[in-house]
């Protein structure tokens, strides 16, 4: 397998985290986004939406979208419950991650950390909308130590991503215990090293 992929996208660090766990064999791909290498024709044929990660499997089939392809590849494993309520539930965080949390979060610090603007240049409502996914995140967390109950899941990994990286788009994690934790716990749960 190939995992096409920019080691500064957190959408990427999700396949490779969980190739990484599962001791999954796979060829690592550099593709960098800045340089609009996703955009080449020969990056296009292998995802049209022009965007990583994207995994190229054996015999040629393709699959892109990092919740997509982190989904498909912990199939058999212990990162997705076995309880049909609790997979949804799963997914109701890996859709939420991508439609209210990584728009906001993501977007304020690669806005900060790679285009280099001040944090008084950020959108007000990206902002307060940021605030508003780590408020939820908060919530859950202080009820569950990880985000579908008593252990890690793809959900967890998943938001895992960009909210380890958070401050780095402005966002300051004091008030959120129960996230600084989670971080924490996740982080040991993948073996990486911490991201503050």
């Amino acid at each position: 397998m190939k995992v096409y992929g920019d080691t500064n996208s957190g959408n990427c660090l999700k396949v490779q985290w969980v190739c990484d766990h599962l001791a999954l064999p796979y060829t690592w791909v550099a593709v960098d986004t800045l340089k609009g290498e996703t955009r080449t024709a020969e990056f296009l044929k292998l995802n049209g939406a022009g965007q990583v990660p994207a995994v190229e499997l054996d015999g040629g089939r393709t699959l892109a979208q990092s919740n997509a392809i982190i989904r498909y590849l912990a199939r058999t494993s212990s990162l997705i419950p076995s309880d049909a309520f609790a997979q949804g539930k799963m997914d109701e965080w890996l859709f939420w991650e991508q439609y209210s949390h990584e728009p906001y979060i993501a977007v304020c610090r690669f806005q900060m950390f790679y285009l280099k603007k001040p944090a008084s240049d950020l959108d007000p409502e990206k902002v307060k909308r940021g605030y508003a996914a780590l408020a939820r995140m908060e919530h859950q967390l202080a009820i569950t130590p990880f985000l579908v109950g008593d252990a890690v899941t793809l959900a967890d990994i998943s938001l895992l991503a960009y909210t380890r990286v958070a401050h780095e788009g402005g966002f300051h994690l004091d008030g959120y215990a129960a996230v600084r934790r989670w971080i924490g716990e996740t982080e040991e749960f993948l073996k990486l090293p911490s991201a503050r």
